[in-house]
């Protein structure tokens, strides 16, 4: 990954850190060559100070780590979007991110779906060997798809009857794998909501 650290006159470029397990914006630091490669290397998310004018990891003093998932480039290579599991509150406030969001805070039921969005690409990315997600990437694009289908069959076959406890069952078993379909696709239900939105606009 080439960036345009020369951009900036400082050398810095900016770095946004999201919550992989929920899409949550945490923070936002800044990186050098060097924060970006001790982030890579210890896989704990790190910045460049420029008031101390040196390398910090975020966590080192709280305690409260950022775990490196992913790292992305934006279109002009000047800025990182960084994915990251929060070992604790982000915020020296206490708070969970810096942007004045508090712990605890309620979410909508279909915030799971985001979460569980990002379990599944943590799946993929970091394989584990007794994680059934891993074991259906590894087993490619045909397995997936064939689970898809199974599933959607037993949710018709449920749908015959009426008992609403085995229909959600059987209907939470098949978004689950039609979440695991998308991420094998490289999309996201964003990008079924947006296609959505445009055939209602349309």
């Amino acid at each position: 990954m080439k960036l345009e650290f020369d951009k900036y006159s400082d050398g810095l470029i900016p770095a946004i850190v999201q919550d992989a397990a929920n899409g949550r914006v945490l923070m936002l630091g800044f990186m050098n060559a060097d924060a970006l490669a001790k982030t890579q290397e210890t896989q704990r998310v790190s910045f460049y100070s420029r008031s101390r004018k040196m390398l910090w990891t975020k966590g080192e003093t709280s305690g409260n780590f950022l775990d490196l998932v992913s790292i992305t480039a934006d279109c002009d290579t000047d800025t990182l979007l960084i994915t990251a599991k929060p070992t604790g509150p982000v915020c020296h406030t206490g708070a969970d991110t810096c942007f004045g969001e508090a712990n605890n805070v309620p979410k909508q039921d279909t915030a799971f779906l985001q979460t569980l969005e990002g379990v599944i690409a943590e799946r993929r990315s970091y394989p584990k060997d007794d994680s059934y997600i891993s074991g259906l990437f590894a087993d490619g694009i045909n397995k997936i798809a064939q689970k898809v289908g199974e599933e959607a069959v037993e949710v018709v076959i449920a749908s015959k009857d009426n008992d609403a406890d085995a229909f959600k069952n059987e209907a939470a078993d098949l978004l689950f794998h039609y979440l695991i379909l998308l991420n094998e696709k490289g999309l996201t239900l964003a990008d079924i909501s947006s296609t959505l939105a445009k055939r209602h606009g349309g």
